[in-house]
């Protein structure tokens, strides 16, 4: 033990320098408290999630046993999964006052940081789950808690102030990282407030039946890009950016557009409308002209469309809102395939219902269920050789083709009528020559009667 001695001491004279530089030292006192303080930490997390494993799955049954749904049952089920936490942050609290009743408040600086940090990600955790998208609530949660831990550690100004002093100045105007981190902040609250005043308002407008459908959704857009105008002109002018000096800016793109950059500046404005209208996404199975596939990547330019052979076409914004689009999952992924086929008239039409709906449920793609996705077999037509059916049936995966599994099914249409006796007709023609008359030879004239 003697032999390291002296690295430890070293050590500690190294640490107690460095501390010297923030207006602090190190003495045995300090690394005596500061390992209660660990010691606290850590046993308060043992014994959290001691208490937690004992008293979840009982606060699970009672959860479940209660009739809350929708939003009240989801937070319910965030705060039950963050038991342990909560417990974690109650137990730190407490050392903290048996810490402070027995010595000097400076000897838990430590432990009510790390209490105050805990604290913090308790809450900010709880309150970024009322936002539904999972990368924003992270973002927001990540953000939160970056700035109370800067101000619990006392050092909130000083991170500002470095921010600030990170900047760069043309013709008078300064462009430094605060600005960006404000402006990023600012932006993103005002056009989230923005789309959630705008989606409000667009509920009240479908409310209004003396208006027709087309007013009414043509309101809602516009009220859209009017509230995330505002949202933008508003945030900018807060994070103090001065719009005086985008004069030369707007006069240099009104003259690119003046030669020639209409249609780049289309297919932006188109695929900004796109993105605002949320008519298609990545993964839709679309249709536009001869392009069958599905969305991979939408760009500022463009949109990216694979096709089932292998082959990416992209397709430039401006025709996505000029031309008609067929979105085969645009409201849910379920699409209808219709076949039609004909038997003989000496087969029962029951029977051959019943075969052809079993054929088809018994392969993998296609959809088992009742009501609206139900697969059915009908009778559309007495033809002149058969009788006419047409066969319905649905799948959740456009994505993977529909030549192949219509074919599929017209295959196993085949066997299971081969099986059960079924005939397919096909039509018969039959010629019927007259003995009386008497053909005609290449090169002779008919014989005058």
């Amino acid at each position: 033990m003697n032999e390291f001695s002296p690295i430890l001491e070293q050590m500690a004279q190294a640490l107690n320098s460095f501390l010297q530089i923030f207006g602090l030292s190190l003495n045995q006192g300090h690394l005596f408290w500061g390992a209660v303080q660990i010691a606290l930490i850590l046993a308060s997390y043992v014994l959290a999630k001691f208490i937690n494993a004992k008293i979840e799955p009982k606060l699970e049954v009672r959860v479940r046993a209660m009739s809350i749904k929708g939003n009240r049952l989801r937070m319910v089920a965030v705060a039950l999964r963050r038991t342990q936490w909560a417990i974690f942050v109650v137990l730190l609290w407490i050392s903290v006052f048996l810490l402070k009743t027995s010595t000097w408040d400076s000897r838990s600086f430590l432990l009510t940081a790390v209490a105050s940090l805990a604290t913090s990600w308790l809450f900010i955790s709880f309150a970024s789950r009322v936002i539904k998208n999972r990368t924003l609530s992270r973002l927001v949660a990540a953000f939160g808690w970056v700035v109370v831990a800067l101000y619990t550690l006392g050092i909130l100004q000083q991170t500002i102030t470095l921010f600030d002093e990170l900047a760069i100045e043309m013709s008078g105007f300064r462009f430094s990282l605060l600005m960006v981190v404000q402006g990023v902040v600012l932006l993103s609250v005002l056009f989230w407030a923005a789309m959630a005043i705008s989606r409000l308002l667009e509920k009240q407008f479908q409310a209004f039946e003396d208006i027709s459908p087309t007013m009414r959704v043509l309101v809602g857009k516009i009220s859209r890009f009017v509230l995330l105008t505002l949202a933008g002109v508003i945030g900018l002018s807060m994070i103090g950016i001065d719009f005086s000096a985008l004069t030369l800016v707007s006069g240099a793109i009104g003259l690119g557009i003046g030669f020639g950059l209409q249609k780049v500046v289309s297919n932006l404005i188109s695929g900004v409308i796109l993105l605002l209208d949320r008519s298609i996404k990545p993964g839709d199975v679309i249709s536009v002209g001869n392009t069958f596939g599905w969305i991979t990547s939408l760009n500022a330019r463009y949109v990216s469309v694979t096709a089932r052979d292998g082959r990416e076409y992209l397709i430039p914004n401006e025709d996505l809102i000029t031309q008609r689009v067929e979105n085969w999952s645009f409201n849910d992924p379920y699409i209808r395939i219709d076949i039609q086929f004909g038997v003989s008239y000496n087969s029962d039409p029951h029977l051959v219902k019943k075969v052809a709906v079993e054929a088809t449920l018994d392969h993998p793609r296609t959809i088992r269920a009742t009501g609206e996705y139900q697969t059915v077999c009908h009778v559309i037509a007495f033809g002149e050789s058969s009788i006419d059916f047409t066969l319905r049936f649905w799948i959740s995966d456009p994505a993977n083709g529909i030549t192949n599994i219509r074919g599929d099914v017209f295959l196993a249409i085949w066997d299971a009528f081969k099986e059960h006796n079924i005939e397919i007709p096909y039509p018969h023609r039959h010629l019927l020559l007259d003995p009386s008359v008497k053909p005609i030879l290449h090169g002779q004239e008919p014989a005058k009667s």
